[in-house]
């Protein structure tokens, strides 16, 4: 299992927190709907934050 930092963590709340208030888009606009979409926008985001995630899958 890939270990994620607090601040990953915490991220990913945030985000899915925004999503079920209907506040989070896609870099389009679009309103995100998908609980997935939500986790890889919020694991991208940690990332460019310097956050221990692990890499993308290709």
């Amino acid at each position: 299992m890939a270990k994620y930092s607090a601040k990953a963590q915490e991220k990913v709340g945030e985000t899915v927190h925004e999503m079920k208030e209907g506040k989070l888009k896609t870099g389009t606009g679009k309103k995100v709907t998908s609980k997935k979409q939500a986790v890889a926008i919020a694991l991208s985001e940690a990332r460019k934050e310097g956050a221990k995630v692990p890499k993308k899958k290709d």
